[in-house]
């Protein structure tokens, strides 16, 4: 038996807005069960294997499921005698009847496209079969992937009930005076992965935090960490690498070395991180929606489009081999080969070549149109990857003015290891690393730099309270202290291709918590506007938001509302990082009194917040909502513009195992 299979099942829940997730991780089953109640009720099914899945959508009928049995796992042959694994499970909705939209067998990511905007793929909609069993009629959908490999299984079956079929459809009726009871099967095919084990991830300076240890497991593999579920149940090198540099001081060397490898393995050839890893079905569906054939196709693909992700690899290895967190022997882990041939040394190289190279143009001429910008076409390349995260921007504030620097800075560190003397001499001249460290650190955060008058900010921020419909008590809050009297800076979010700022102000400064040492008047004004109440700076009661345009004109203010994936919303791991960069910033002894005390000040605060919103702290994301005093939170999925919903159990929210309250 290998020790997968004989770990103990971990099984739990989670609800979040109308959907009770139900996660579930057995051997080599891991897969995620959605019940989702309301007037849009639905049934989903997310395997990490192939990140594949299944998902039954009824007719509008507002109800709430019951689940009756634990998830447990289950196997099933297809026609072809190939084995697929799963899980079954047991419902009661509160209604007799329930009439049937669609279903859909394949990858996740049809899954979640499908949700987002009812698109559908060249392959997953397959008609049902109807058996009459002695336990009730049941309905199968089963169908191969669209190579011919084991593809995927999906039972439902009424509990004593029937199925009636019209010209309108399907409808599930149940027993005469009883509620609909529905026994269901899904499983998938595709290859399983292997589980990193619990006891191999964390050691005993994690915190007792039971839900993100839960989650942690569940996401954890031997050669990657999934992202987050359902919706991203799949390697992300940005989440990797943020996750890894969070969760650090708890990690075991097994979870630092697996984290590390994943990132490393998958660079390409020019030494880019892979944003996010096409797998199972899903490479075949878009060769198929290309026009392409099938035959050659690969077995996963990676997208390589994203550009902070390039920048965080050298300073999360600095971390982990320079400053030593990681506990790692530094010359084995760098002689170590890859799957693919070269070694764990050169693969760095790589990466430290292409942030040099990206890196030169603004060091010998630093005007903001020679900063690293979005390759041409995208409207995303940092973590705020929704067609609205940067408003439009070219230039993300993220990247150059922190991560660039920071990446050089990793670099000048990393090549002081005597380990890494053979592979740095391979990188050829580097004489002018100061310089080019001097002149990003000193000039990028100056181009993102905008200002405004007093008494401009006050006409902005009672604009802005009266456009939400907010008490006015909310503006006279935001506008206190001295906000509203000199003059007002800030950085913004991006800058346009022209490089001109866009006034959206941002959480973005944590990245210079956890990665920079900005001078003492940098930490004073920035931190203030982290904490400064919201819509003067992005401090609620429900948490620091992630972005605030008060100073953007209707079309902005309309790209960052509350119903926005990257807009006046509250994400997990940012108020973490910025709670473990303050705390890294504390840690300096070169800080006067002052600064000192305002960083005191803003970690109880944001510590306040994260302690009030523990309840959430494993999903993605959440918006808000007032009641009339105060801010409280609110399910982001209901209030979607420009996503389905949130993830219930996502990686870099796991964090909070390492990142921990001061008084700890």
């Amino acid at each position: 038996m290998n020790a997968a299979a004989a770990a103990p099942a971990l099984r739990y829940s989670v609800v979040e807005g109308p959907s009770n997730n139900l996660m579930f991780r057995d051997g080599e089953v891991c897969a995620q069960c959605l019940l989702t109640d309301g007037p849009a009720p639905r049934l989903l099914f997310a395997f990490a294997a192939g990140n594949s899945g299944a998902a039954i959508w009824f007719e509008a009928a507002e109800l709430h499921w019951e689940l009756l049995a634990p998830v447990h796992a289950q196997r099933v042959t297809d026609r072809q005698r190939r084995e697929l694994r799963g899980v079954a499970l047991e419902v009661r909705a509160d209604r007799p009847r329930l009439r049937l939209a669609r279903a859909l067998l394949g990858s996740v990511r049809v899954l979640r496209s499908h949700q987002h905007d009812g698109s559908l793929p060249p392959a997953g909609l397959v008609d049902p079969r109807l058996f009459h069993t002695p336990g009730g009629e049941a309905l199968v959908w089963q169908r191969d992937r669209i190579d011919g490999a084991a593809g995927y299984f999906l039972e439902l079956q009424v509990v004593g009930g029937r199925v009636a079929t019209d010209a309108e459809g399907m409808e599930l009726i149940a027993a005469a005076g009883e509620n609909l009871q529905l026994r269901l099967v899904a499983c998938t095919g595709e290859a399983p992965l292997r589980p990193l084990a619990a006891d191999r991830l964390l050691t005993a300076a994690a915190a007792d935090l039971p839900a993100a240890r839960r989650a942690l497991e569940f996401l954890s593999f031997e050669d990657r960490w999934l992202a987050g579920g359902w919706r991203f149940l799949t390697y992300f090198g940005r989440d990797t690498l943020m996750s890894l540099r969070l969760l650090l001081p708890a990690l075991r060397p097994a979870g630092v070395r697996a984290a590390l490898v994943s990132v490393l393995e998958r660079l390409d050839a020019q030494g880019r991180v892979a944003h996010e890893e096409n797998v199972g079905e899903f490479p075949l569906v878009e060769r198929v929606a290309a026009g392409l054939p099938l035959a050659g196709a690969p077995a996963c693909e990676l997208d390589h489009k994203m550009i902070d992700d390039d920048f965080m690899l050298l300073p999360v290895l600095a971390a982990c081999l320079v400053d030593g967190g990681g506990r790692l022997d530094k010359a084995e882990f760098l002689a170590a080969r890859s799957a693919a041939g070269p070694d764990h040394g050169t693969l760095i190289m790589r990466n430290a070549a292409q942030v040099l190279a990206r890196a030169r143009p603004f060091a010998r001429q630093a005007v903001a149109t020679n900063l690293v910008g979005l390759p041409p076409g995208q409207v995303a390349g940092d973590w705020r990857d929704s067609s609205d995260g940067l408003g439009g921007g070219v230039f993300p504030y993220s990247v150059n003015a922190v991560l660039v620097p920071a990446a050089l800075e990793a670099l000048r560190a990393l090549a002081d290891l005597d380990a890494m003397a053979p592979y740095i001499a391979a990188l050829g001249p580097i004489d002018d690393l100061g310089s080019m460290i001097r002149v990003w650190r000193d000039e990028a955060p100056k181009c993102f730099a905008f200002k405004r008058s007093g008494a401009a900010v006050a006409v902005a921020v009672a604009s802005y309270v009266a456009e939400l419909k907010l008490p006015a008590s909310v503006a006279a809050a935001a506008l206190q202290g001295d906000v509203a009297s000199g003059e007002f800076i800030g950085s913004a979010l991006a800058l346009d291709a022209a490089g001109q700022p866009q006034p959206i102000l941002h959480s973005d400064f944590a990245f210079a918590l956890l990665f920079a040492r900005p001078d003492a008047a940098t930490l004073r004004r920035e931190v203030a506007q982290l904490v400064r109440p919201f819509p003067a700076g992005l401090m609620t009661d429900a948490g620091m938001l992630v972005a605030n345009p008060v100073f953007g004109d209707a079309a902005l203010r309309e790209r960052f509302g509350n119903d926005r994936y990257h807009g006046t919303v509250v994400w997990s791991w940012q108020q973490a990082m910025a709670a473990a960069g303050l705390a890294r910033q504390l840690e300096r002894d070169d800080l006067d009194a002052a600064t000192r005390r305002l960083l005191v000040d803003a970690q109880a605060l944001l510590w306040q917040r994260i302690v009030a919103a523990r309840e959430v702290a494993n999903s993605e994301l959440w918006s808000w909502d007032h009641d009339g005093r105060r801010f409280v939170v609110a399910a982001y999925g209901p209030k979607s513009r420009t996503a389905d919903e949130s993830n219930a159990a996502q990686l870099w929210s796991t964090v909070y195992l390492s990142v921990r309250p001061p008084r700890d």
